[in-house]
């Protein structure tokens, strides 16, 4: 089962922006416009992290934070405002966030910020990824094609795990970069090229067929021989 996130902000156009960010990331998204919504929403749907605006109609975001802090202990906050004096970062987080983003933001930092709170927070619940004969476990690490087990390095598996949450969808590079090695990755330029042969020659060992392939110019895709 995937993680639910609870966005609140009043502002349709970011929170709509929001939404399709970390929707096509997999998450399950709920959205809320103003204090009460959100307090109800955290009552209701239980979400696992919840990214808050500050400046909200009605009741303000910090009054949102101190109560859902006092309500649910374990919650992840992620302050997400255009709110960027220290005093404010320090009010935010005195109100109970555990983090704090300045508004305007960069999406694949949001998403960084997101999984280490969720990390942060406890394993969610194991899934089974599947695609044709390829099958990963996200709570064991385990991959298999068929009944033959891979072992695959920790970003092997990250990356594949990537690929296997969006089949036959064509993943950029920056794509990649992003979700597998971080918003401030600035590492060798042809990692992921590095990356992808390294998963080819075991996931093809045996003369199993390609999964794995190359969209010139643009990216790679996890999709069958045709």
């Amino acid at each position: 089962m995937s993680s639910k996130i609870l966005i609140v902000e009043d502002e349709e156009q970011i929170a709509s922006f929001l939404r399709r960010g970390l929707s096509y990331e997999g998450y399950e998204v709920e959205t809320a416009a103003d204090g009460a919504s959100a307090l109800a929403k955290a009552r209701d749907a239980r979400p696992d992290l919840v990214v808050l605006d500050l400046m909200l109609p009605g009741m303000d975001g910090l009054e949102v934070c101190r109560r859902l802090r006092t309500a649910h202990s374990s919650l992840p906050i992620l302050i997400l405002t255009a709110r960027d004096s220290v005093s404010d970062r320090v009010q935010g987080l005195d109100a109970g966030s555990d983090d704090y983003m300045v508004k305007p933001f960069a999406l694949a930092e949001l998403l960084a910020r997101v999984r280490a709170l969720l990390r942060r927070a406890g394993p969610g619940e194991p899934e089974i990824l599947q695609f044709a004969d390829l099958r990963l476990d996200t709570g064991t690490r385990q991959v298999f094609r068929a009944e033959t087990r891979i072992e695959l390095t920790s970003k092997e598996f990250d990356l594949l795990e990537l690929f296997l949450r969006h089949p036959k969808q064509v993943l950029t590079r920056e794509t990649i970069y992003d979700r597998v090695w971080g918003y401030d990755f600035g590492g060798e330029s042809n990692i992921i090229e590095v990356y992808i042969r390294y998963l080819r020659q075991k996931l093809e060992a045996d003369g199993r067929s390609r999964l794995l392939f190359t969209v010139r110019g643009v990216g790679y895709v996890l999709r069958e021989e045709t």
